[in-house]
């Protein structure tokens, strides 16, 4: 997508639609605030995300209405905007102090952090990352992530060979992956991609995803025959699903 120059944003800045406006639910019981989207919709929708308390209505629906629809669903926001916080309070008690002695979540178990002079290894529980003293944060960063990827590479291509000669089935390829909302997919062509940063999970929620994808080589659906498909592989899957459900992601 291009982007317009801000010189053009400036010369409309005058014809620009005002922001739809933010308002406040307070029934007593429940208090929250909400935004307030008006489209062409059929009927009022509302979802909690990164923003808040986000109500599209249709724009012949009077406000009264979505309040009292507000109202019928108060109790459900307020329960999502406390997973939503404690998602994020998570997310921040995770995430990964990118120096010298900070640890790195890596198959269920922390890794601290090592800055030397030789090569990048794995030396029991210290990663040792090939950089200078003074090496930034990002620097780490990086180094981290290129033997992650590495060791994703290794890792993924050797269980998804372990499955698949299980199910009779064959991969035609085995890539890394960095998608947004998938730890996993399959494609027609028999192409598997996996999401590098599952190694920081354990090693039975790895399996658990790679498992997943394989039995799509046999069913590209999530019908009945796929899920026992799964099951034939990985017997605990819905254990393994909920607790990869429950894990938190360190941010990068």
């Amino acid at each position: 997508m291009q982007l317009p120059l801000f010189d053009a944003l400036a010369d409309a800045t005058a014809d620009a639609a005002p922001a739809p406006p933010w308002r406040r639910h307070d029934d007593g019981l429940h208090r929250f605030d909400y935004l307030l989207q008006r489209s062409r919709r059929r009927s009022i929708g509302i979802r909690v995300d990164e923003r808040g308390v986000v109500v599209a209505a249709p724009n012949w629906v009077a406000l009264s209405q979505v309040q009292q629809f507000l109202g019928d669903k108060a109790a459900w926001v307020v329960r999502q905007l406390a997973l939503r916080d404690a998602r994020r309070s998570a997310q921040h008690a995770a995430r990964i102090d990118w120096r010298d002695g900070g640890a790195l979540p890596y198959l269920g178990r922390q890794l601290t952090l090592r800055v030397a002079a030789a090569a990048t290894a794995l030396r029991g529980d210290e990663l040792l990352l090939a950089l200078p003293a003074d090496a930034a944060p990002q620097q780490l960063r990086d180094a981290a992530q290129a033997w992650m990827q590495r060791e994703a590479r290794t890792l993924f291509a050797a269980r998804c060979a372990h499955y698949a000669q299980r199910l009779g089935v064959t991969p035609r390829a085995v890539r890394l992956s960095s998608a947004r909302t998938r730890w996993g997919s399959a494609s027609g062509d028999g192409t598997l991609r996996l999401h590098w940063r599952l190694l920081h999970f354990t090693p039975q929620l790895i399996d658990y995803v790679i498992a997943h994808e394989v039995a799509h080589l046999r069913e590209m659906n999530h019908g009945e025959r796929f899920w026992a498909a799964v099951g034939e592989l990985f017997p605990d899957w819905r254990d393994a699903r909920a607790q990869l459900r429950a894990s938190v992601l360190p941010p990068w």
